[in-house]
């Protein structure tokens, strides 16, 4: 009989046009988790709305974000692929496990604590739903008895708090829920911001030089290379003294498959400009595929819509049956749909 396969679950937000810092760091990534996993990977649109949306720019960046999971390679047939609003067990889960949620450990996520000072810092409200984002979060891993979610290093927090959301309902009732752990793929690329290469790539910075987007056509590529922040020093090392080189050679390996020593050699005294030159054309050898293939798909609404539908059918029949658990165990009148 054959082993059944560990689940994984994942998402991104579409808050924001996707960087290559989320394509080298967790799509390719996802690629090659496919065969071996069975896996949930989600447009998580329900968290993107903590910040205040534009409704049209949302609905666009939903269905280019479902677009270029399958032009980086996600195959609808081997993974569940979906979006997060369309599987109403997500929220209603959220809501139970809101309920066996402290205020306080909410308060002390780093991300909380880091967006509120900035938000109010700024004049603004924080909203309920940024203090509970991991809650929902919880709710996505667990109606899946995940086993591993791919995260970032800084990341773990979330995955720490839904294991200690998932005993402490375990602890109240009976197993219900598996506790699932964080996933760091060893060859991850970390893709950091090209002015301040100490910071990760966000695509909510506000510098449009920051970061290279996934849909950046090549001229623009070309240019934020150009312009990305480096050193005097001339030499292209892999430094920790020289992060905006070390940034740059993190995606030509990344790209390439070059060590770092192969890429030391290959620019040994010849500057900078040939190496951002070499790697700003790579990058573009690398996006350009994709970027076609996105547009084609956006151009056959019927096909994505056909994806979406399909892949929450089977989301919800699958975490609907943990929903039920949660729903029987805290006491709740199940009623026959």
């Amino acid at each position: 009989m054959e082993d059944k396969k560990k689940v994984i679950f994942s998402g991104i937000q579409p808050s924001g046009n996707l960087t290559i810092g989320n394509y080298f760091g967790a799509l390719k990534n996802w690629v090659k988790l496919q065969d071996k996993y069975d896996c949930y990977f989600c447009v998580v649109d329900l968290h993107a709305i903590t910040v205040r949306q534009e409704p049209k720019d949302l609905r666009r960046r939903t269905l280019e974000v479902l677009a270029i999971y399958l032009a980086a390679g996600i195959d609808p047939e081997k993974n569940t692929i979906f979006i997060q609003s369309h599987v109403p067990t997500h929220s209603e889960a959220a809501w139970l496990l809101n309920c066996f949620t402290y205020v306080g450990e909410l308060e002390r996520m780093t991300q909380y604590k880091s967006k509120s000072k900035k938000y109010g810092a700024e004049g603004g409200t924080v909203s309920a739903g940024l203090l509970n984002y991991p809650v929902l979060m919880a709710a996505d891993i667990l109606l899946y008895n995940t086993d591993l979610v791919p995260v970032g290093k800084d990341q773990t927090q979330h995955i720490e708090i839904t294991r200690d959301i998932a005993e402490r309902f375990n602890n109240a009732y009976s197993p219900t829920f598996t506790l699932p752990e964080g996933y760091i793929p060893e060859d991850g690329a970390k893709i950091m911001d090209l002015q301040d290469p100490t910071k990760k790539m966000s695509k909510s910075s506000n510098n449009p030089n920051s970061y290279i987007l996934i849909m950046d056509n090549p001229e623009v590529i070309r240019k934020k290379i150009n312009r990305c922040v480096t050193d005097s020093l001339g030499k292209v090392r892999y430094a920790d003294d020289q992060p905006g080189i070390k940034n740059l050679m993190n995606i030509l390996s990344a790209i390439t498959g070059m060590s770092h020593e192969t890429i030391e050699s290959k620019y040994e005294n010849k500057g900078y400009a040939e190496f951002k030159n070499d790697t700003a054309e790579a990058i573009i050898k690398e996006l350009t595929p994709i970027q076609n293939k996105v547009n084609e798909l956006l151009g056959d609404k019927k096909y994505l819509e056909d994806i979406y539908k399909k892949g929450a059918e089977k989301a919800y029949y699958v975490s609907n049956k943990i929903l039920r658990k949660m729903q029987k165990k805290i006491g709740f009148i199940p009623v026959s749909r």
